[in-house]
């Protein structure tokens, strides 16, 4: 039977005439499926569906736990599924909301559980969670665009990888059992095309296996704190890559520190919290500079308009402004939406600047090629 309580569920058994000598709450859930939802299989939709059906359940009336049930037969994923309802079972115990999402910190952030927890000790829940999902849905949206931009020149390189592995494959063998036949002194160049194609079709799995031996090293290695810090650098370097990363950065701070301080958390751990929500070690730091001068009485802004390398001259002011004012969540909000409508217009023109890159880049690799096998083949010629 389903009831609110144990006394709830007494009363009604009672009622039909049973005496209940045992009563004990069944824990819905899976070990697969709670270990799936510990790895946070869980899209960027599905938490922004979550925060806002939560909220808009919460301000009609309905219980936490009520709205929680509703909320994992409503979606379609089954481990996000799982970890609702382990949500649902912990907030029946008395845990609070925000303690119950702790133990799945892959599918809820930080910030996320910060606000949620500010809602619940300030009484305004459906609104904090309502504008969770804002802040979520905005750094989805953000994140989608920059994506949306690199999927062509991805595809393109992917294409020219595959076509250069079928020429090895294919072609080249042909061409060079022809120069072996002809005993011909080849070229540096196509001796170096001759030894992939010899790797590729002579030793296929050995070379199947250093290609992933590689891929997983480096995939690896950008995952640890110095991989970290060298991308974070190479992509701060780049001509075309560094204004959009600058912009990327300044929204997401702008809309962390935002959400944060309209929710009601306090300035350090609003500073804390968004530190976390940063990628690039350079501008953790500048967040942890921010944090120490609030602590000892300096203004935020100070901060950032001493790191103007990474952020623009415009946020520190604006910051400063907000500060004078005492309305420095809206002036972060109007930041937030001026950096990412900044960023949508980088990512719309990134593809137009890119293409020409590629095309250079890929007729290059054709030119390498088609050099380094033709060359031979006209002192083949010369000679006859």
């Amino acid at each position: 039977m389903e009831a609110t309580d144990k006394i709830a569920l007494a009363r009604n058994l009672r009622e039909r005439g049973f005496v209940p000598t045992n009563i004990s709450e069944k824990e819905y859930g899976s070990k697969t499926f709670s270990f799936l939802s510990k790895l946070g299989f869980v899209s960027g939709a599905d938490r922004i569906m979550f925060a806002k059906n939560l909220g808009v359940m919460i301000s009609a009336g309905l219980s936490i736990t009520r709205a929680l049930e509703i909320l994992s037969r409503q979606t379609n994923n089954k481990a996000f599924s799982w970890t609702i309802v382990s949500l649902m079972n912990d907030t029946k115990k008395g845990d609070s909301l925000s303690y119950a999402m702790k133990k799945f910190p892959k599918i809820f952030s930080k910030l996320f559980i910060a606000m949620v927890k500010t809602g619940e000790e300030s009484g305004k829940l459906s609104e904090s969670l309502q504008l969770a999902g804002l802040q979520i849905e905005k750094d989805y949206t953000l994140m989608k665009k920059v994506k949306g931009a690199m999927m062509y020149p991805s595809i393109i390189l992917v294409a020219m990888v595959l076509i250069g592995i079928f020429m090895f494959i294919y072609v080249v063998p042909t061409l060079v059992s022809t120069f072996k036949e002809l005993n011909m002194n080849l070229p540096f160049s196509t001796k170096i095309i001759i030894f992939i194609s010899d790797s590729i079709t002579k030793h296929t799995l050995l070379f199947v296996f250093s290609f992933l031996t590689v891929i997983v090293l480096a995939v690896w290695f950008l995952r640890t704190e110095k991989g970290k810090i060298l991308i974070g650098n190479i992509f701060l370097k780049v001509p075309l890559i560094s204004p959009i990363v600058k912009k990327i950065n300044s929204a997401r701070t702008s809309r962390t520190l935002a959400s944060l301080i309209s929710s009601g958390v306090n300035v350090v751990d609003a500073l804390s919290i968004t530190r976390d929500v940063l990628q690039n070690k350079k501008y953790k730091e500048v967040l942890t500079t921010a944090i120490s001068d609030v602590q000892k009485g300096v203004p935020v802004s100070s901060s950032f308009k001493s790191a103007t390398k990474l952020y623009p001259v415009l946020l520190g002011e604006m910051i400063a402004v907000g500060e004078e004012t005492g309305k420095i969540s809206e002036m972060l909000e109007r930041l937030a939406i001026f950096y990412e409508e900044e960023v949508a217009e980088a990512t719309k023109s990134m593809s137009t600047v890119i293409e020409p890159i590629l095309m250079i880049f890929i007729g290059g690799a054709v030119g390498f090629f088609a050099l380094s096998m033709i060359k031979p083949m006209y002192s083949m010629m010369n000679g006859i």
